[in-house]
């Protein structure tokens, strides 16, 4: 080993305790880059290979009913490489051990073979069986909430019809690796489920021999979804299409690719501040190294030693630090990448996902370390390796001595001589001062982050299910009826108020914008749905025009005063003008509304609704459950507290694991920028400190002036760190900002206050730590240096 690395080795050890923690806050960003990017590269290769293996289709629609004979002109559409026809409809279930109604969504499916396109993947079981009445394959989702085998049966409403349905066997699809309503927002594995069965005995049950009214197109290699699309919905406009839509919007396929995104957000995002603060810390380290051992550089070139060596030698210093940072945070990013693997099984549904750490993430971390690293360091490398012998061997020059500014303003007489030689000190090294409290308002910053993500779900789900739908209960009828039907409704066991609702099928145009969606037509003086603008002041549905969410507004480019062309896609299917008279905040899904008269003058119908919203008495929920099981013209039942529960079971597990792992990290952050600045300062002020102990200062009173310091640097650093945090969150929440999800941007004081004092507990014990090498100071040893 050559002079130089025995150096180095030495240096480093000596170095351990600083070196450690800047190791741990590289680990920290690397565990998150490998982590993200790891599991994102992971799903992305399942999902590419689960959709071409079992040929997901690229544009899909939904319609009243269209004759077989159809389907060769849908084949004939350029592009078009295969078509998929099939009867599906939602009914009503009755689950062993639930009381409320369970959805069933039963898909038709070829008897004697299984489908090419949106092909299924048997679990367990067998596929169904020509003239075997009732079979069902069910999705594995829904098995596995209810602990469905093979061989077991569920009762179903089938077009008026109570009938059982029997289990044959468990399948995955790739229409529902995330198995979520078209028209809900959370997923519910208990209360919606997915179901085959046999084309023939579907298009019996809903008299639909001979059509179908549901496709699926797969494409060419380079065909357009978009032109596809359009030819799709000019065939289907006279049999009642719902407008077609692309992969993109289809429901699962929408989450999972906003998934990935987040993934990929969180995986270059988070890790950039890691670095940095890192990159930060090894400059303030090798900075004040350079500074103290300008002598040993002196004599390395004296005995001949080039600049290019004594710059690599600096470098490796730097490397030993990236790279054990690395290695740990490899290590940590595959055990917390394995645990956000097997925390997606719960949600996404594949045949198989496993958690792969390739090659080129290691690399890329390594060499993003090295490159924060390098470019945090280079500066004071440079200085080391051109610091001209003859000046390295002096010490370097006191410095110039001056009052602080308040004591030139006369407040000195207020300070003991202790505070302002800190005073001093501050103002003197404002340079290195300014960086300390950029680090420690960086880990401040960080421990808001980390909590503001849990602060802002409570407040969507307080939101969402106490001010925003304030109804028990949605029951949406099989097709819209009468009026008369609320009636009805409002008169089942324990029903204690009823508002009716009319959901209509548009293509939503503002110029070449287009969205397709329903709009919810509500009473004027509705109580269940309550309408928020951007302040959270209620907002009343006007009787004249429409009612945009902000994201809808911003996805058609429309305001208030803009008019909107409403293509209805149902009836008669008239085409309307409406005016946009409010924009509202909300932060799932897109919605436009409508006063419920003004929407039945749009469509010209009379007072015709699509279901009801319910205030129930919950002693009596059992008996109205039974009563709307057995109800033919019941489609679909929402329990809003069964929402509330599945999303909060949704998202505990994954929360709290994330809010845990960034608290961990901001905290390692906090404490390795405290205690470094710590010990530079008593490397860096060890010789005036024991001068002072020479001059008669007690331990305490050198401790006083070392720790007060800190004191100050990190006081003013918690309100900058609590700022810069409300605007990390703020920049994570405009992340977020999708048409499926947004965050609302709430931060709680509960949340700074946590941020701050977490922060000064790492001061007190950074403090604490110093303070035990400052008892253990040699005077003689301290005192003799730099003679």
């Amino acid at each position: 080993m050559t002079a130089l690395n025995q150096k180095l080795w030495r240096d480093a050890w000596h170095l351990k305790g600083q070196f450690t923690a800047i190791a741990l806050v590289i680990a920290c960003g690397i565990g998150t880059f490998v982590m993200s990017l790891s599991t994102l590269e992971s799903l992305e290769l399942t999902l590419d290979a689960y959709y071409q293996r079992y040929r997901f289709g690229h544009v899909f629609a939904h319609l009243k009913r269209a004759p077989l004979s159809l389907r060769s002109r849908l084949a004939e559409i350029p592009g078009v490489a295969a078509v998929q026809t099939r009867v599906v409809s939602d009914v009503i279930l009755d689950v062993p051990g639930l009381d409320q109604p369970a959805i069933g969504r039963l898909i038709s499916v070829p008897e004697r073979q299984p489908p090419s396109m949106n092909a299924l993947h048997l679990r367990s079981g067998r596929y169904i069986e020509p003239g075997h009445k009732g079979e069902a394959l069910v999705s594995e989702a829904f098995a596995a909430a209810h602990g469905f085998q093979p061989g077991d049966k569920v009762a179903a409403v089938i077009n008026g019809r109570h009938e059982q349905i029997v289990i044959v066997g468990v399948v995955l699809s790739p229409e529902y690796i995330y198995q979520i309503r078209g028209a809900e927002v959370f997923p519910n594995d208990r209360t919606f489920g997915v179901f085959w069965m046999s084309d023939i005995e579907l298009a019996a049950a809903f008299d639909m021999k001979g059509a179908f009214n549901d496709l699926s197109c797969y494409l060419l290699s380079g065909a357009s979804q978009t032109e596809v699309q359009m030819h799709v919905d000019r065939l289907l406009d006279r049999y009642g299409g719902l407008g077609a839509y692309c992969r993109a919007d289809q429901v699962s396929n929408r989450y999972l690719v906003n998934e990935l995104r987040e993934l990929r957000n969180m995986g270059l995002f988070a890790p950039v501040i890691f670095l940095l603060v890192a990159a930060f810390l090894l400059h303030v380290v090798l900075s004040r190294i350079v500074g103290t051992q300008r002598e040993q550089i002196a004599a390395l070139k004296a005995f001949g030693y080039t600049r290019r060596e004594i710059g690599l030698h600096y470098l490796k210093m730097v490397a030993i630090v990236v790279v054990a940072g690395v290695l740990l945070g490899t290590g940590l990013g595959y055990y917390l990448g394995s645990g956000l693997t097997n925390m997606y099984t719960r949600f996404f549904h594949f045949p198989v996902l496993e958690f792969r750490l390739t090659v080129a993430v290691v690399a890329w971390a390594l060499a993003a370390s090295m490159l924060a690293a390098v470019l945090g360091t280079l500066g004071a490398v440079r200085r080391a390796a051109r610091l001209p012998p003859a000046e390295a061997m002096r010490p370097e020059p006191p410095a110039t001595y001056r009052l602080a500014l308040l004591e030139r303003l006369g407040l000195g007489r207020f300070f003991s001589p202790p505070m302002r030689m800190i005073l001093r000190q501050l103002e003197r090294r404002w340079f290195a001062s300014t960086l300390s409290v950029l680090g420690i308002a960086m880990a401040a910053a960080i421990l808001v982050l980390g909590s503001f993500i849990a602060d802002a779900l409570d407040d969507l789900l307080e939101l969402e299910f106490q001010v925003m739908h304030r109804n028990d209960l949605r029951v949406v009828l099989v097709n819209p009826t009468s009026s008369r039907a609320l009636h009805e409704i409002a008169h089942l066991p324990g029903v204690l108020r009823c508002e009716p609702f009319r959901a209509v099928a548009v293509r939503l145009r503002n110029g070449h914008r287009v969205r397709l969606l329903d709009i919810v037509g509500v009473a004027p003086d509705s109580r269940a749905i309550r309408l928020l603008d951007p302040s959270r002041a209620a907002v009343l549905v006007p009787p004249g025009g429409i009612v945009l969410s902000a994201k809808l507004a911003e996805t058609l480019a429309a305001k208030e005063g803009d008019w909107l062309t409403a293509e209805v896609l149902e009836g008669a299917r008239p085409v309307r003008r409406v005016a946009v008279t409010a924009v509202i905040s909300d932060f799932v899904g897109i919605g436009a509304y409508m006063d419920l008269d003004a929407l039945h003058r749009l469509l010209r119908e009379g007072d015709t609704i699509s279901g009801a919203l319910l205030d129930v008495d919950p002693p009596l929920l059992p008996a109205l459950y039974a009563k709307l099981k057995s109800t033919p013209q019941v489609a679909a039942v929402i329990v809003k507290e069964a929402m509330r529960r599945s999303l909060q079971a949704t998202l505990a597990d994954s929360l709290l694991r994330m809010k845990a792992v960034n608290i961990v990290f901001a905290t390692i952050i906090a404490f390795g920028v405290v205690y470094n600045t710590a010990r530079i300062s008593v490397s860096e002020r060890s010789r005036e400190l024991a001068s002072l102990r020479v001059l008669g200062f007690t331990r305490y009173e050198i401790s006083y002036i070392l720790l007060g310091e800190l004191a100050l640097l990190t006081l003013a650093a918690i309100p900058l760190g609590l700022f810069t945090g409300f605007g990390l969150s703020w920049f994570m929440a405009w992340g977020y900002d999708t048409e499926m999800f947004r965050i609302p941007l709430v931060i709680l004081p509960s949340t700074y206050a946590f941020a701050s004092l977490t922060v000064v507990a790492a001061a007190v014990v950074s403090g604490l730590l110093v303070r035990r090498r400052l008892d253990r100071l040699d005077l003689v040893a301290v005192l003799k240096t730099r003679e």
